[in-house]
């Protein structure tokens, strides 16, 4: 298995891992995360995605990680790094993996970048304009609540949120998505992020994801109560041809839930590309 290392580029932060020989760089995945994550999340996968045989690239998104904000912390500024960061490792025909926010982002880069888009592997997002936000992204979104939330919140805090829907998520990946926390720039970031969330930015991307015509698995926690199953039957429904494995016993951090599960579908799926 690829050994993990961390290097910057461009000013932003990630994890790679690289199959033995380094490679072809034909191949290689792209693996995004989502809210309140890290590259740290991927930490099971790139080593599965390297054996595979595929560059694993994780980048830690601005303002989480080791990655430092890049104002203002939108969905679009968000999109943007993404591409920068592919440019800047002059990366092409990716496989997209995605989580989270790191759906948001990552998807609606992919129809604004078809090109450079070979396969998908999606899971626990949404990417639909009839979308709905949770009760702490309502939170977030809202002006002065949001600002109180991120005033307050603490380690521990944030420890005891995220085991509420990860029970077993250890101290070292806690630690690391509490850099998302680690100055007032990053606080501002995650309100921005999600104000600028609005669901109706989706409406010109309709059908765009089964327009790539891409080899797409769909995999999804199924007790997630942030982005229920529901949403994968219908990424399912929307992309054509697409393969959905539901891990019955994961949550909405299901790499965290299901590690060597999500490691080993990721990795049998990418074989099947080769």
């Amino acid at each position: 298995m690829g050994a993990v290392i961390q290097s910057t580029v461009d000013g932003m932060a990630y994890r790679e891992a690289l199959p033995d020989g380094g490679g072809d760089p034909a191949h290689a995945a792209l693996l995004l995360h989502g809210y309140p994550e890290s590259s740290y999340i991927w930490r099971h996968v790139l080593p599965a995605v390297a054996d595979a045989g595929y560059r694993a690239l994780a980048p830690d998104l601005p303002g989480f990680g080791d990655s430092p904000a890049a104002p203002p912390g939108t969905w679009e500024r968000q999109m943007e790094s993404v591409e920068r960061f592919r440019r800047a490792l002059d990366l092409e025909r990716l496989v997209l993996v995605v989580h989270d926010w790191g759906g948001l982002i990552g998807l609606r880069w992919a129809c604004d970048h078809p090109e450079e888009v070979s396969a998908l592997v999606v899971s626990n997002t949404g990417f639909f304009p009839d979308g709905r936000w949770h009760g702490l992204a309502q939170v977030l979104r809202t002006p002065g609540q949001g600002e109180e939330l991120m005033a307050n919140m603490t380690r521990e805090l944030f420890g005891a949120a995220l085991r509420q829907a990860s029970p077993n998520i250890p101290d070292d990946a806690l630690d690391e998505f509490w850099k998302a926390y680690g100055d007032e720039q990053r606080r501002q970031g995650q309100l921005e992020l999600y104000r600028s969330g609005n669901f109706e930015k989706l409406e010109p991307y309709q059908g765009r994801l089964g327009q790539l015509a891409v080899p797409t698995l769909i995999l999804w926690g199924g007790q997630d109560e942030f982005a229920p199953v529901a949403g994968a039957h219908r990424f399912k429904k929307e992309i054509p041809g697409a393969q959905l494995v539901v891990i019955e016993e994961a949550g909405h951090f299901l790499q965290e839930d299901a590690p060597e599960q999500v490691a080993r579908q990721i990795g049998m799926f990418l074989r099947s590309l080769i």
